[in-house]
């Protein structure tokens, strides 16, 4: 006699983070406290998982927050993150944090993007980089990378282009590999087709840029007739509890040579 298999939805998709985080049953069964016989049935449908162990093994998969509610949405049951938009009441302390975050970061500049790259909120720092920049790729929603990649934003004004438009598209790449976003591919597919402008395209870069930044690849950019150079940080939400909260990202850009710090700091009144 046969067992009937059930639906096996949630055990292909839990099967498909396996197989990305390359991962065996086994090894995912020992970090689950669970056995590969029984991450074997999950992901054939012979067995249900518990709401309980879905959530365990997305978290030992490094499962995005918005992915697990999929998840159990996937093995029939309620999603347990709730999706709790930016403006909303409860989201006040967040953002006044954020805020004065930003803030306290000026003179230099930072900002704040969601899962698709929309600048949620930025600092006086970014704004000082905006001159020159079309007014179309200013109205809101502002897009991060629409607005670095666009020739009409700050593409034509940096001068390693070819590597940090470089650096951008495998961060996208790398984020469309987890989040599974068809917006976000869409993002992708349109900065990736803006041609690099040919005085860019045929300079390698600053011969001296790797002597000159031997630990992270900067950002040089031209600004009031000179050359400033930023390494960029991004920083997430430590454990996020909510959909929303688990998408931002605070992204900071720290001089990446005295030049360009003293030319911050001379404008700070």
């Amino acid at each position: 006699m046969t067992t009937a298999a059930l639906d096996t939805g949630v055990g292909l998709l839990l099967r498909g983070w396996r197989v990305q985080r390359r991962l065996s049953q086994l090894e995912l069964a020992l970090r689950a406290d669970s056995s590969a016989r029984h991450i074997s049935f999950i992901e054939t449908g012979r067995s249900r998982p518990s709401e309980e162990m879905v959530l365990r093994l997305a978290e030992h998969l490094d499962v995005p927050v918005r992915e697990r509610n999929a998840l159990l949405l996937a093995a029939g049951y309620a999603p347990h993150y709730a999706q709790t938009p930016l403006d909303d009441p409860a989201m006040s302390s967040l953002r006044a944090g954020m805020d004065r975050l930003l803030r306290a970061y000026e003179p230099y500049p930072a900002l704040m993007v969601d899962a698709t790259y929309t600048v949620l909120a930025a600092n006086r720092g970014i704004e000082m980089l905006l001159d020159g920049v079309a007014g179309h790729l200013l109205t809101p929603p502002v897009n991060a990378m629409r607005l670095t990649l666009h020739p009409e934003g700050l593409a034509p004004r940096i001068r390693n282009l070819p590597q940090w438009r470089g650096h951008l598209l495998e961060q996208m790449e790398r984020q469309i590999a987890l989040l599974r976003s068809d917006a976000l591919r869409a993002l992708y597919e349109e900065v990736a087709a803006h041609p690099v402008p040919a005085t860019h395209a045929a300079e390698p870069g600053d011969p001296g840029e790797r002597q000159a930044f031997p630990f992270a690849l900067p950002l040089r950019i031209e600004h009031a007739g000179r050359v400033l150079s930023f390494i960029s940080t991004i920083a997430t939400f430590n454990t996020p509890m909510d959909v929303t909260v688990s998408e931002l990202a605070i992204e900071t850009f720290l001089p990446a040579d005295p030049e360009t710090a003293k030319y911050l700091q001379s404008l700070t009144p």
